[in-house]
Order: structure tokens, then C-alpha cells, then sequence
């Protein structure tokens, strides 16, 4: 079981246990170190989550509405301080979805951001409204699904239609000769237009990954599968129709958290989440390998750190949260040659 471990410099296990980051630790324990959830280390560690570190910081600085800064500038106008930002953070940073604050949040962001007629989430809205029908994107519902989730919302029928959206809506066009018309397509051609937008694909392809494979219906079995296959043909961070290119440059550069943006990290921690381990990862697996330290260790390479409600780790040096997701990675995919695990 251990075996992943070869392709390491050394094993910084002991490093991202250390208590000054309560998610990471708890997240090495459960994820790397197989402890279970309920064991009292781990439990001692999750309760930690909700009172040292990040998690608390910015949950004081919510309003009682549940909501940060100004209401309606939710996304556009407050990046990265309004409340769709802060609910991807502290999920990602594994906040409680139990705790009332969160709990806030989250009523807030359904009430005001997800469209009524549809399920998905938009960029504008309001509590009489709900979000703008015309103002529906693929990344913010991918993120949105996936915090939700992650906050104990996935048997929550309001979350369902948000599933179903990304079922119905989302697409993995790769240069078809016929882009999609109609709405949501027609006002968003950034995200989707000949080539589907790759972060809004990843966003959604994340979303559906948190889903218990027992509890996936076909709709999102079917849908996982058109979205790997994406990634696949891609080699994860290539362009298809000219392998020896990068889709983006930035994509080399690993950071946390991503926000609505990506890197060949997360496109990884998504698919070996999905069980994928095809030879065409093996590129972006050289690169993942490549990038470690003599301590095995991955630095924050990119970061936004300035315009959050509160920094996360520092730019340019070795980062307990890019490790984590390393090793995450690296412990899926394995030395093994196991392929596509997950149908």
C-alpha cells in the first residue's frame, strides 16, 4: 500500500501533521494516513478546524445575515471577499456544514444566487428572485455543488436540481464545427461557445466526484464519463489538437485555494478521486513528481493571497496544502497499473 511512497524525495507525513493547520492535519490523517474519521485523533483534529486557524477568522467577519461584505455583490464585484468565495474556502478548509454560521451561508447563497427555473447558479440575484436566469455560469455551479455537498446539502432537493443543471447543461465540446445554441449557451460564449470552457468543465466534473459512487444516478455516471474522457484526450493540461502546448502556462503553476480557476493538480486530484489511472495522466504525473522538494515537499506557486477575507499559507514557499493534494494524487494513482477503476 505504501509503494506510492517511491516516487517521493521524502515523506513530509510528519510535516502537514503538525497542529499549526488544523485542515491539513486532519485531512493528512484521514486521507494519507487511513486514521478513521472517528477516531479521537481525527475528531480532536476536526473540532480544531472550527476554532484555530483560518476557519474561525473568516467566519468572524460574516454578517448575521450570513453573508460577507456587501450582500448583492456576492461574487462579481467582491472577488475574492464576498460570500461565494468564502464558502468555496472553508469548504475546501473542511469547516463544520453542521455550524449555524455555515449553515447561513449556505441558505444565503441558494436564496440569492441559484435560478429558480433552472438550478444553476449565477453571478447576479436577489432574495425576491432568486439569481439571474441570464447570468447562469458552469464554474460557480460546479463550485457551488461541490461546497454544498461538502456542507451535508446532497440529499437537499434544491441540490438535486443543481445536479441536474450540470447533467443537462454542461458540455465538453472540444472544437465542433457547431457550437451549442440556445440558453445558457447563447450569453456565455467564454464558457462554451466551440471549445468548452476547461474551468467550467473541471468545476463540474469536481462537483459530480463528491458524489457517492451509490448514490450517482446514471445521469451523473454518464456525465463523469464524458467529462474524464475531456481531461483525458487532453493529457490532462495539453491542448488536444496540438499535444506539445499547454493549454495555459498557469496551469504549471499549482496553488490553493483555486477559486474559479485551475492547474494540472486539481485536474489530477479530481480524476484519481474518479479512480482514473490511464497512461494519458502519466505527463502531468511526471510534472506533479517533478515539482517536489528535496524534502518532498510542492511550494504555493500561485496564490491570491491579498484579496482574500484572510491569506492562506504564503507565495513561493513550501505549502502544507499543495503537498496535501500532491500526496493525495500520488497515493490514487499509485506505481500501479490499474485503469479507469471507476465506470
Amino acid at each position: 500500500m505504501n509503494d506510492w511512497k517511491s516516487l517521493l524525495k521524502a515523506d513530509p507525513t510528519d510535516w502537514l501533521i503538525e497542529k499549526d493547520n488544523p485542515s491539513v492535519r486532519y485531512f493528512a490523517l484521514t486521507d494519507i494516513l487511513d486514521i478513521p474519521a472517528d477516531s479521537p485523533e481525527a475528531r480532536d483534529a476536526k473540532r480544531e478546524i472550527m476554532e484555530t486557524g483560518a476557519v474561525p477568522k473568516i467566519l468572524a467577519k460574516q454578517a448575521g445575515g450570513g453573508y460577507w461584505g456587501i450582500p448583492e455583490d456576492f461574487y462579481i464585484r467582491s472577488k475574492y471577499k464576498g460570500t461565494v468565495w468564502q464558502l468555496i474556502i472553508l469548504a475546501e478548509l473542511g469547516a463544520d456544514g453542521s455550524d449555524e454560521r455555515i449553515r447561513k451561508a449556505c441558505e444565503f447563497i441558494i436564496e440569492n444566487s441559484q435560478d429558480r427555473s433552472s438550478g444553476g447558479f449565477s453571478v447576479r440575484g436577489t432574495p425576491k428572485n432568486g439569481g439571474n436566469h441570464s447570468a447562469v455560469i458552469p464554474c460557480l455551479t460546479g463550485n457551488m455543488v461541490w461546497s454544498l455537498i461538502r456542507f451535508g446539502y446532497l440529499k437537499d432537493s434544491r441540490l438535486q436540481r443543481e445536479i441536474n443543471w450540470i447533467t443537462t447543461y454542461q458540455r465538453f465540446d472540444d472544437q465542433v464545427d457547431k457550437p451549442p445554441t440556445g440558453w445558457p449557451y447563447d450569453k456565455a460564449e467564454p464558457c462554451w461557445g466551440r471549445h468548452t470552457c476547461s474551468m467550467g468543465a473541471i468545476k463540474a466534473l469536481k462537483a459530480l466526484s463528491e458524489i457517492p459512487e451509490e448514490a450517482s444516478s446514471p445521469e451523473v455516471k454518464e456525465t463523469i464519463v464524458k467529462g474524464a474522457e475531456y481531461f483525458l484526450r487532453h493529457h490532462v493540461h495539453k491542448r488536444s489538437h496540438a499535444p506539445d502546448e499547454v493549454c495555459k502556462p498557469s496551469w504549471l503553476k499549482f496553488g490553493f485555494p483555486l477559486m474559479y480557476q485551475t492547474d494540472a493538480l486539481e485536474i489530477l486530484g479530481v480524476l484519481t478521486k474518479l479512480g482514473y489511472h490511464d497512461s494519458r495522466m502519466q505527463e502531468a504525473i511526471d510534472l506533479l513528481i517533478s515539482k517536489q522538494d528535496d524534502k518532498g515537499r510542492w511550494v504555493m506557486e500561485s496564490t491570491f493571497n491579498g484579496r482574500f477575507q484572510v491569506n492562506i499559507e504564503s507565495k513561493e514557499k513550501p505549502s502544507k496544502w499543495v503537498t496535501l493534494n500532491a500526496l493525495r494524487v500520488l497515493r490514487a494513482y499509485g506505481p500501479s497499473e490499474n485503469q479507469n477503476a471507476r465506470k
